[in-house]
């Protein structure tokens, strides 16, 4: 581990030179390129989490009708369990005959799925998709093609939710009459005319 950090300490100090060398050519005289140097540790801090230790979401934030057609289902949250804040992760577990949430789009994140056990249908504008346990699928922010897992299996499918966390996001529901974070209504679910549920 010492070793290690004398490594990283060397790769430091070159990268910061290198940076200074750089930002004389790339910035004006009265702003300079810094980056924040990591700490150096005699032992590494890790934060190791054990996924059965965390005690699951079984709850849902949609209104109804909504609420129902996904419940029951587990989340467990990996990202906040290890203390992580720019990117969420979950350990989800959907329950036959359950979907992940409503078919929707992200303004300013972006998600990935990676299937662990079981499978789900994925829905999108393209139709659907099976994904079997060791395949992924990607999200782009602001894509306009809303995406959904359905699990239409007898068992459950496990799968791991990432994503980068972004407060002005808002969320649009293509099939539904419902909206996340709409302008005026922050963090608040809405019919699409604004109203409250």
């Amino acid at each position: 581990k010492r070793e290690t950090h004398a490594a990283d300490a060397e790769v430091w100090v070159a990268l910061q030179d290198d940076l200074a060398m750089r930002s004389d050519d790339m910035n004006p005289p009265d702003k300079t390129f810094k980056l924040q140097p990591f700490l150096l540790q005699s032992e590494y801090d890790l934060a190791l989490v054990d996924p059965q230790e965390i005690t699951p979401r079984t709850h849902s934030g949609y209104p109804e009708p909504f609420r129902s057609r996904v419940l029951p289902r587990e989340k467990r949250p990996l990202g906040d369990a290890a203390g992580l804040t720019r990117i969420g992760v979950n350990l989800t577990t959907l329950m036959p005959g359950t979907e992940s949430s409503m078919r929707h789009w992200h303004s300013h994140e972006e998600e990935l799925v990676y299937v662990l056990e079981g499978e789900v249908v994925l829905r999108t504008d393209a139709g659907e998709q099976t994904l079997p346990a060791g395949t992924c699928a990607g999200f782009k922010a602001g894509s306009g093609d809303g995406h959904q897992l359905v699990n239409r299996g007898k068992v459950p499918a496990v799968y791991l939710e990432i994503s980068n966390r972004d407060p002005a996001d808002a969320v649009v529901y293509p099939d539904v009459d419902l909206l996340w974070n709409p302008p005026g209504q922050p963090h608040k679910y809405t019919r699409r005319d604004g109203t409250p549920y």
